[in-house]
Formats: structure tokens, C-alpha cells, sequence
């Protein structure tokens, strides 16, 4: 690594590591734990440096990291962390619900930028539980233009919602009918 991206990334400690540490504890309340997602998420980038694009926007990355380390600490430590079923959802959902607008503003955004045609098809499907046949029939195209839509739609979406995966699957019930209505 030169030494140009030593002090770029040391730079970036210096400046993102304590506010990461306060944001890790929103997860992990023993600071110990959250300062060591931390840790271990800076080794990563670290170890990857010099191969994120030059245009990355760091801040953003680096809190996004911290928040699926923490998921899967909270995951992998759920006897340690000594948080009963009730009081996990609870902390779950807490932190879920700050970010659920987010996720149902990106969702929006997401149908709103497919095309004319391919956002009708897959409203149609998906929101008025219409078959490809009766799509098809409705808006006077083949079934294999409903279906070929519907696979330029699903793979967009899939695309726009990838970095909320985390906020859907915490959601449960909410995110399971969202992660059914992306993947199906």
C-alpha cells in the first residue's frame, strides 16, 4: 500500500472510529463489544484498501459495515448477550422502526424508477395478485413479455434494495411479506 493510502486510511480511523464506536453501542450496548465490531471492521477495510474504488464514499460504507457486524454479533452472541426472546424483538424492532420509512421510501423509489411498462406489469402481479395470462390479456402483450418484464423488475429491485437486506429480514413479519413480494 502506498504511503499516500496509509495516511488516507489513517485519516479515516482518526475521524470515523470514536463516532462508530457510539453508533455500534445503539446495537451492542457493552462498549467493549461494540468497540471491537469496530475493531474488526477497520482490519477488514484495512485489508481491502487499496482494492475499494476510488469514488467510494467511505463514511457511508464504514457505518453500513458496523451495522451488519453488529446483526451478526448480536446473532452469533445471543447467549452471551443475555437478552431474553421479548427483549430482543423489542431492541430489534426499535432500531428496525427508525429505519422501516427509510426501507418503504426506498421501495417506492425503487418500483418508481422501472420503466413505464415493466412497473405496470409488475404492480399488476405483484399488488393486484393478477396472473401472467390475465396481465397479458389486460394490457394486450405476450405472456412472455409479462414474464420478461417481471425479470428486469424482480432483478432491478433486487439491485436498489440490496443494502436494506438487513433492515427487511428484521422486520419479520412485514419484512417477510416484502422479501416474498422481491423474490417470488
Amino acid at each position: 500500500m502506498s504511503i499516500d493510502r496509509e495516511k488516507d486510511f489513517e485519516m479515516l480511523f482518526k475521524e470515523h472510529f470514536a463516532p462508530l464506536c457510539s453508533f455500534a453501542c445503539k446495537y451492542i450496548p457493552d462498549f467493549d463489544d461494540a468497540k471491537g465490531v469496530v475493531h474488526d471492521v477497520f482490519v477488514s477495510v484495512w485489508n481491502k484498501f487499496g482494492e475499494l474504488p476510488p469514488g467510494i464514499n467511505h463514511k457511508s460504507y464504514l457505518y453500513t459495515s458496523v451495522r451488519n457486524r453488529c446483526f451478526n454479533f448480536i446473532r452469533n452472541n445471543k447467549r452471551k448477550v443475555g437478552l431474553d426472546a421479548a427483549d430482543e424483538a423489542d431492541y430489534a424492532l426499535e432500531d428496525a422502526g427508525l429505519e422501516a420509512k427509510e426501507l418503504e421510501e426506498a421501495i417506492a423509489a425503487a418500483i418508481a424508477s422501472l420503466p413505464d411498462k415493466c412497473r405496470e406489469v409488475f404492480e399488476l402481479s405483484r399488488y393486484e395478485g393478477k396472473k401472467y395470462g390475465e396481465i397479458a390479456d389486460l394490457m394486450g402483450i405476450s405472456v412472455k413479455t409479462v414474464e420478461g418484464q417481471m425479470s428486469k423488475a424482480l432483478r432491478v429491485l433486487r439491485e436498489k434494495l440490496a443494502p436494506f437486506l438487513s433492515i427487511i429480514i428484521l422486520l419479520g413479519t412485514i419484512g417477510e411479506t416484502v422479501f416474498h413480494v422481491l423474490i417470488n
